[in-house]
């Protein structure tokens, strides 16, 4: 994940205080927290990009139940998620990402990011993560999936 401020206009907070976390020989620096929960699910955040950007699909911190909803669909349990990352590594390895806005809370958290793959891919995504424990129980993705209908087009 690339959280650097300077570079890429990025801002992450713990309720509107900069965050930074040190996470695989990555530093960012972290003000006293209001609660210890909000730093962990900061960190949960932060893990679940490093593992996507390392391929590290199968040990994603997410609960058996996970649920994944997105402009496709829902898909629902740990491993039926990880089936269908299986069956298609080529639209979900290989990814990077560049954290632009995250707002972290006890059990839920938001964040605003751009996923990169290859030259010509580039994704711009808002995603909410929803808690259980330690864990990843739900996320809640919006990003845009094709061209705009006609009938939807903005008149001139």
């Amino acid at each position: 994940c690339n959280l650097n401020q300077q570079e890429n206009d990025t801002f992450h907070s713990l309720r509107g205080r900069p965050l930074a976390i040190n996470l695989k020989k990555r530093t960012f620096l972290l003000p006293k927290p209001d609660s210890l929960s909000i730093m962990k699910t900061a960190e949960v955040v932060l893990e679940w990009f490093d593992k996507w950007e390392r391929g590290d699909f199968m040990n994603l911190p997410i609960t058996d139940q996970f649920e994944h909803t997105n402009p496709f669909g829902t898909i629902s349990g740990k491993e039926t998620y990880q089936e269908l990352v299986k069956k298609n590594r080529d639209k979900f390895l290989n990814q990077s990402f560049t954290l632009h806005d995250s707002f972290y809370g006890d059990d839920k958290a938001c964040v605003r990011y751009t996923a990169s793959q290859g030259k010509d891919f580039k994704l711009e995504v808002s995603e909410w993560y929803y808690f259980k424990g330690d864990l990843i129980d739900k996320i809640t993705a919006y990003y845009h999936i094709g061209e705009i209908r006609e009938e939807r087009k903005l008149k001139q």
